[in-house]
């Protein structure tokens, strides 16, 4: 970090404490910092936040990093946020996942910093750009990539990397939720009880879900879905679909003329109905694949973050609205 940040960041920091509380804070300021006893946490995006709060309760305020509404894979911090991360009693980030994020925390948050990616399992992988991933499924990702090499830059293109999207498969985001309990007891052991308890309840609720889409997805007349990004690996492997993304796994990717006719001839050969877009991402390239083709094109939320506008206002009403376009789309009576 350089001397000019350092320094905005200790005036940002100065000013930070002087702010009042609340249940939880955005990238637009630096949250609450432990007023009334609860610990101050920061996340780094909404699933993150989602977790700690259903597990934190009314012992935990929560900053996350990433407005709603924003995408998170390129995040800019501004000094209001590293001095959040700085004054923060736990830091609750995907290492690799946002890469400012990470510099923040090497710089600022020292043993006060909890990556979640050993807990998510993360052993998919996928690649940066839009090439040579048609008819991959879910298991042909697997592998043991470190999530550090998520979203690298041009000279990684083309290149297998860890796809970081684990929260779209609920069993792992409850994995995740078990793991902060475990994280935030041990910051504040008086509550350990209550982290447990609400984690265990964090897990059913989770575990319900899951049975949801289980059941939902369970006959669907196709099993091939067709995304403008490769984002859906989780939710594919789960629910033994197969994942077919026009972009790779970074969003702000191209697709070459060649790319969009190998998936057009992959969804005119499988006789695919719907092409998915999503809601932080221009749905361009998905309406050129179904204009190509005849097909329709529908929203599958990647829930890397909720808008304020958003009908669906939390993780598991998102994935609820995610099951209700997949059965409409692939379709599944």
């Amino acid at each position: 970090m350089s001397t000019r940040t350092l320094a905005l960041v200790v005036v940002a920091g100065m000013g930070l404490a002087a702010c009042g509380s609340s249940s939880s804070g955005s990238a637009e300021g630096p949250g609450p910092s432990g007023g009334g006893g609860a610990l101050n946490v920061v996340a780094s995006f909404y699933p993150l936040q989602y977790a700690v709060e259903q597990v934190g309760g009314d012992a935990v305020v929560v900053t996350n990093l990433t407005k709603p509404g924003a995408e998170p894979h390129d995040l800019e911090l501004n000094p209001q946020n590293v001095a959040a991360v700085a004054d923060a009693d736990l830091v609750v980030y995907l290492g690799g996942f946002q890469p400012a994020v990470d510099d923040a925390v090497g710089s600022e948050a020292g043993d006060r910093a909890f990556d979640v990616a050993p807990a998510a399992r993360l052993d998919l992988t996928g690649v940066e750009d839009g090439h040579e991933h048609a008819e991959e499924s879910g298991e042909e990702h697997a592998g043991e990539e470190s999530a550090g090499e998520e979203h690298g830059d041009e000279e990684h293109e083309g290149e297998e990397v860890t796809d970081p999207h684990f929260w779209l498969d609920p069993t792992r985001l409850a994995d995740v939720g078990d793991a902060v309990a475990e994280k935030l007891a041990a910051v504040d052991p008086e509550q350990a009880d209550a982290f447990t308890a609400n984690a265990a309840a964090f897990r059913r609720e989770l575990e319900a879900l899951d049975a949801e889409l289980e059941a939902g997805l369970s006959s669907c007349t196709s099993t091939d879905i067709v995304t403008s990004h490769q984002a859906f690996g989780y939710l594919a492997q789960r629910y033994g679909m197969t994942q077919v993304g026009i972009t790779g796994l970074s969003p702000e990717a191209e697709p070459d003329a060649a790319t969009i006719a190998e998936v057009a001839d992959y969804v005119t050969e499988h006789k695919v109905a719907t092409i998915y877009y999503e809601t932080l991402v221009s749905p361009a390239v998905a309406e050129t694949v179904a204009g190509e083709t005849g097909a329709k094109t529908a929203v599958l939320d990647p829930i890397e973050g909720i808008s304020d506008a958003s009908a669906a206002q939390d993780y598991v009403g998102v994935m609820r609205a995610n099951l209700a376009a997949l059965k409409a789309g692939q379709p599944c009576p």
